[in-house]
């Protein structure tokens, strides 16, 4: 970008959506129009096209990710996981050019998606091929990472089928990261049993689930295989389950890999590393790493692996899509478009 239009956009104001303090709720999102933020060295400025929401926003709001020092100031605006058009790029960026289309990981720490422009580090930059919609590929970021991460580096499933069989639970499957860690289980040598609510059983079954059970009858809430069959792993995106339902189901050294870890589950985990158990539960926070980014975004290109989108807002109506995402009943992601 030349010097004069990157004096034009440091002085331009855009639309964004910031909370100033701890709470509030989606009562607590103002709306403001703030400078366009500048790229440092190693950035790029990206136009963004599509954000999608993960339900880690709203608890760093809440004050529930106080204790990691999140977010590192007020006022804050949230938002980790964007898809766009590069504007501008820092002196030291390589691999991208203006009018480049994007999709990034953010830092919670500073946020920026729910906004019209955010910058975003090169490292956690990759592009969007033309085959996937910005609102399919912001979706991918936080979700997605998460559940390849979960399944490749815990569960150890080989996403080329060239592993062993493994035996794989996901529960709460229709969500954000529950969707995607059924297709991507099923690129492995997998037998996938997942639960979810009644009116999702059929998207959950065309996802790739070999048994769908729902939650509320007597087998999903004892989350028993129909077949019978012991898990090796627990991809575990919901809440609120007991570890004595988990051990049961587990084979002899099954791991239930906890993405929403509460103060008894990391009891839990203590105990089973003091005891020496087998079968273990382990607390789950994501690495983004970049390649894994772009090993997401042409995988949808490619159609392996889609991305469900329960819903679309205008950035002017963002306060509604923080309300749906707090709700915790969302089918797939729910995306903010500026």
């Amino acid at each position: 970008m030349s010097i004069l239009s990157s004096v034009d956009m440091a002085t331009k104001l855009m639309h964004a959506v910031q909370y100033d303090s701890y709470g509030g709720g989606a009562a607590g999102l103002k709306h403001v129009e703030v400078p366009v933020p500048t790229p440092k060295k190693n950035e790029v400025l990206v136009k963004v096209e599509a954000t999608s929401l993960n339900p880690v926003d709203w608890k760093i709001q809440k004050g529930m990710l106080r204790p990691l020092f999140l977010p590192r100031k007020f006022p804050h605006i949230p938002g980790t996981d964007i898809a766009g058009e590069v504007v501008e790029v820092g002196p030291e960026v390589k691999d991208f050019r203006t009018g480049d289309k994007v999709v990034a990981k953010l830092g919670h720490e500073y946020g920026g998606g729910l906004a019209e422009f955010a910058v975003a580090n090169e490292s956690l930059t990759v592009a969007r091929p033309s085959e996937v919609s910005a609102a399919e590929a912001s979706a991918l970021p936080g979700s997605g990472l998460t559940a390849h991460e979960t399944l490749t580096r815990i569960a150890r499933v080989k996403l080329d089928k060239t592993g062993e069989s493994k035996n794989i639970l996901v529960t709460a499957a229709s969500g954000g990261v529950g969707q995607y860690a059924v297709q991507l289980a099923k690129l492995g040598n997998t037998h996938v049993t997942a639960t979810c609510g009644a009116r999702n059983l059929d998207l959950v079954r065309s996802l790739g689930a070999d048994e769908v059970l729902d939650y509320k009858t007597p087998d999903g809430a004892a989350l028993r295989s129909p077949s019978g069959k012991k898990y090796d792993a627990v991809v575990h995106c919901a809440t609120g389950i007991p570890w004595s339902t988990f051990e049961p189901n587990l084979t002899e050294n099954g791991k239930v890999i906890d993405l929403t870890p509460s103060f008894s589950s990391l009891m839990t985990w203590a105990l089973k590393k003091l005891t020496f158990s087998k079968k273990q539960l382990v607390p789950f926070f994501v690495t983004a790493k970049r390649e894994n980014l772009s090993y997401l975004v042409n995988l949808v290109k490619d159609g392996k692996l889609k991305s469900i989108i329960d819903s679309t807002y205008p950035l002017s109506k963002a306060e509604d899509a923080w309300a749906k995402s707090i709700d915790g009943h969302a089918t797939g992601k729910i995306i903010v478009e500026p």
